[in-house]
């Protein structure tokens, strides 16, 4: 993946941006300028037995303030394999999605469906209510916006939900609107053809938490956003082409992008006014570019639900008298829905499903959400009251918890940190239960998909490392550099014969010469490179 190379402003922010994703190397082999420095070298305790070509990648210059974690343990956590600062906390950056993820997924179970039903609450007389339809948001991630005819959740390796930060992400081919227009045929094959009065989003599941950033909500709609997808137009000097979805009234998107002659500059601009609801993109694309994707935050979803869901019916010959474009109405709802008609449902595919999405692209909002379904549970709607809950789990899967700090699910508060240890004692725990392949098989694979799509595609340990990948950088004004708190990767390493060992490799307090993200992804080549090594040792006895 080509990352960007940020101005100064950008480099200050980049802290938020990059701090759950692992930047994605293109190349592939060998780890480049793996030189041997004077910097200081692991001490030989730590690192006995390693691979020349691990502590190589530990002993080049980018590292010299740097420290290094790494455990790798037999696949029942009982024999240590390699260690090095096992109990000592770490940034964690994405990793700390292998605990924000186990805990929904102990919760609810892997076959856990979101149901998430529509109310008619009013009279009906024959095809008319007169009333309301009320939308009572479950908290499900994707309402059928990802969902494939086979039932599982689409994902593409650079995701949507990154295009703001990274060129190179790209869109999955399903209707981000397919829930809510499902959920419309549903009411018209009920009997409905007329609703007089209002359509309503009921929110109530859980309140939005700001720390949680991103912050869930309960109703969610392609992850909360609009993509805007700009491509060249035929010739330099020509208008660029858009074409933005989902598209839902009041939004309204407009363009003055430009086409650069070839090899010209790609540099576009989105601005949203009114609410977020009057998009415009400015700015200039190659005319040999690849079409780039950006997005725009929804910023009330509950409103864009009820939109989305007032034109669905439309759509599906049922008629409603409110405007589309007005309010959501809360003060409308009833208390409960005891004794009213339930006359449309959406279904989900199984939370498992869900976990993979998470795992594999590293979805910020996602791990977010689990902590409030969490909450949800106990019947509170303060999502903080879902760590408790993953308190409760961690203790009887065996994981100290001490060796843990969580402000969030994502892994990118400034707070969250992790040893070595415990990420491993949570991938242990999951070898020991009947979902322990599905687990396995959520995160990204070595040179396969996912966030390590791209890497080691051509060495042997190609899709025998199963890893979540974590990243905190920031800017370093000062020296005109970035700042890399934290590259990380943890998972599994099949050794053969049915063996998984579970392990972690990272490294906190590196920097790089320059202010090239491309720097970065190099860091993040050497954590991949250094899984492959580990996977790549003969057994030991």
């Amino acid at each position: 993946m080509n990352g960007p190379n940020p101005s100064a402003p950008l480099r200050r922010g980049l802290a938020a941006a990059c701090a759950a994703l692992l930047f994605v190397a293109l190349a592939t082999g060998t780890a480049a300028g793996a030189d041997p420095s004077p910097s200081p070298s692991p001490s030989p305790s730590a690192s006995g037995g390693l691979d020349p070509r691990i502590t190589a990648i530990m002993r080049k210059p980018e590292y010299r303030n740097a420290q290094w974690g790494l455990l790798q343990t037999g696949p029942d956590s009982k024999r240590v394999v390699h260690s090095m600062y096992p109990d000592q906390f770490f940034i964690p950056g994405s990793t700390a999605k292998l605990v924000s993820v186990s805990g929904p997924w102990h919760t609810l179970g892997s076959e856990h469906r979101f149901v998430t039903p529509l109310y008619a609450v009013g009279d009906r007389q024959g095809a008319t209510l007169t009333g309301d339809l009320d939308l009572v948001a479950q908290g499900d991630l994707t309402m059928g916006g990802r969902t494939r005819p086979d039932g599982t959740v689409a994902y593409t390796d650079l995701d949507h939900t990154y295009a703001n930060d990274f060129t190179g992400a790209t869109l999955t081919p399903e209707n981000p609107l397919a829930g809510i227009d499902g959920l419309a045929r549903q009411v018209r094959a009920a009997g409905i053809t007329r609703v007089d009065g209002d359509v309503i989003v009921d929110s109530r599941l859980f309140d939005a938490d700001p720390v949680l950033d991103p912050t869930p909500t309960p109703l969610i709609v392609n992850d909360n956003l609009i993509d805007l997808l700009t491509t060249p137009g035929a010739r330099a000097g020509a208008d660029a082409r858009l074409d933005w979805r989902p598209k839902v009234a009041p939004y309204q998107v407009s363009s003055t992008v430009k086409t650069a002659a070839a090899g010209g500059p790609t540099d576009i601009t989105v601005t949203a006014t009114d609410g977020g609801t009057r998009i415009r993109l400015s700015g200039t694309i190659a005319a040999d570019a690849e079409p780039l994707l950006r997005t725009s935050p929804i910023a009330d979803p509950a409103a864009f639900g009820r939109a989305a869901l007032i034109q669905a019916l439309e759509r599906a010959g049922v008629r409603v008298t409110a405007d589309p474009a007005g309010p959501n109405p809360v003060a409308r709802l009833p208390r409960d829905y005891a004794g009213r008609p339930r006359v449309a449902a959406y279904t989900s595919p199984p939370y498992a499903q869900y976990a993979k999405l998470i795992l594999k692209v590293s979805h910020n909002l996602g791990a977010n959400l689990g902590i409030c379904l969490m909450a949800v549970t106990t019947g509170s709607r303060q999502c903080e009251d879902g760590f408790p809950v993953l308190a409760d789990f961690l203790d009887e899967a065996g994981v100290d918890r001490g060796q843990l700090q969580l402000m969030d699910g994502r892994g990118g508060n400034p707070a969250d940190r992790a040893t070595p240890e415990a990420l491993v004692q949570m991938l242990t725990y999951w070898q020991r239960t009947p979902d322990a392949r599905l687990f396995r098989e959520a995160l990204p694979i070595l040179g396969v998909d996912g966030l390590l799509a791209e890497n080691c595609r051509d060495c042997p340990a190609r899709g025998k490392v199963f890893g979540k990948t974590g990243a905190a950088v920031g800017g370093d004004a000062l020296n005109d550099r970035l700042a890399v708190g934290a590259i990380t990767i943890a998972g599994y390493l099949d050794r053969g014969g049915g063996r998984f060992d579970p392990f972690y490799a990272g490294v906190n307090g590196a920097s790089t010469p320059g202010p090239n993200t491309q720097e970065v992804v190099g860091i993040a080549n050497d954590l991949a490179l250094i899984a492959a090594y580990l996977q790549e040792a003969p057994p030991s006895p």
